[in-house]
């Protein structure tokens, strides 16, 4: 059992009111509030060190670099990367997923070629493969889920071939919340010899990770949605992958050498870090790593499984009561991870996320940059509610105020 109450104290945010009620943060797969000790550290950092990187040759610019190279240390023993070098800073996942799309996948990707993919992929995770086709001739295969949100294994078994390049897949989905046997995806897709892309945003803040097991060529993930600031992520990159992925972006740091015609660049990961990097949100994702293996991956995970079983218990609850509320994804909650997305016949989500609000319950609500699976199951927008190591079943019990309340005002 997590002390909720003595994590909340960290979170400075979470003392808020919002509309006159005390704030119940429930947006959490969109990004996670920061605790006093990232704050912290970054704020050390622009006191203490603040210098650019790699380039200097004063004290202030190696303490920042060591810094950033320590953090880098840091991401790559949380992911299970067999060298730091495997790990490439980024912003975010939709940059690092683009990042493999065009150093790696239009370079070698061609007309005939498949790239397997699921229908609940985030748009991070499906925009840029469209973009690879569009450029190289190759072929979208989708995956679909089963009535119950999981994963078809047999189906995905049978799209597979000789023509499959890449398959990219999600760890655990944005909006269904179910969570995906990654490991088994990459080992079926390893027979064919398809590159494996795993985009890890939903899953690396709720469970332990470990790349090297997954056995995947590629893994991304974003900081901010684990406590670390915004405009922080990053990408692994299996060892013998680095050197066939030319260069994302060109320009200062990256390079080794340049002549008035020609360049050549530096080993990686800086070959793919051009530019001045994000050192603050190297140090606070280290730093939000650190709080989170302080409190326990493992500990992390069962919270939020036992916040989810209180949760589905609710919402089965009140499908009985309002026929009109549907939820979507497993009902097993070991099979997903902490967020319910959810709407009512005949209601625009906006409209409930609106009242839940008024209540000071922050949702999100819309397509959840997941369009292509929202029509695939006929629905329009949906609600959707996260919750995270710093929320307990008394938040659940807003949520539940406000749900029901918005049926008894809108239906």
């Amino acid at each position: 059992m997590l002390d909720v109450q003595k994590i909340k104290a960290d979170f400075p945010i979470l003392g808020r009111r919002v509309n006159e009620h005390d704030l119940v943060y429930l947006d959490n797969a969109a990004t996670t509030q920061k605790p006093l000790q990232v704050l912290n550290a970054v704020d050390d950092y622009y006191k203490t060190c603040n210098a650019n990187v790699h380039r200097g040759s004063h004290t202030l610019a190696d303490e920042a670099t060591s810094l950033y190279e320590k953090s880098r240390e840091t991401v790559a023993r949380f992911l299970g990367a067999q060298k730091s070098e495997e790990i490439i800073f980024v912003r975010n996942t939709t940059e690092a997923i683009n990042l493999v799309a065009y150093a790696y996948a239009q370079k070698h990707l061609q007309t005939g070629d498949e790239i397997l993919l699921g229908i609940w992929e985030h748009h991070s995770n499906l925009v840029p493969w469209q973009q690879v086709c569009l450029k190289t001739g190759a072929r979208l295969v989708y995956m679909y889920p089963t009535k119950e949100g999981l994963f078809d294994f047999n189906a995905y078994k049978a799209k597979l071939n000789k023509r499959t390049k890449l398959v990219a897949a999600t760890q655990a989905s944005n909006v269904l919340g179910t969570i995906f046997p990654v490991t088994e995806i990459v080992s079926e897709a390893k027979k064919f010899g398809a590159v494996t892309v795993i985009d890890g945003a939903q899953s690396t803040p709720h469970m332990s990770v470990n790349v090297k097991s997954m056995g995947c060529d590629f893994f991304a993930f974003s900081g901010h949605k684990m406590l670390a600031p915004m405009g922080i992520g990053a990408l692994y990159v299996k060892l013998d992958m680095l050197d066939k992925l030319d260069p994302f972006m060109t320009g200062g740091a990256m390079i080794l050498e340049v002549d008035e015609q020609n360049a050549t660049w530096e080993n990686p990961p800086y070959k793919f870090e051009a530019g001045t990097p994000n050192v603050s949100g190297a140090v606070g994702l280290a730093r939000a790593i650190q709080y989170l293996q302080e409190i326990g991956m493992g500990n992390i995970r069962n919270h939020e499984i036992e916040v989810t079983k209180y949760a589905l218990e609710f919402f089965n609850k009140a499908r009985i009561a309002a026929p009109a509320l549907n939820i979507l994804g497993p009902i097993d909650p070991t099979q997903r991870t902490g967020l319910i997305s959810f709407y009512y016949n005949g209601l625009h989500p906006h409209d409930v996320s609106a009242i839940l609000d008024q209540q000071g319950v922050a949702i999100r609500s819309g397509f959840h940059c997941a369009m292509p699976l929202h029509l695939k199951l006929g629905i329009g927008p949906t609600c959707r509610a996260s919750w995270y190591l710093y929320n307990d079943k008394k938040d659940i019990d807003a949520l539940m105020e406000g749900v029901l309340e918005a049926s008894r005002l809108l239906l």
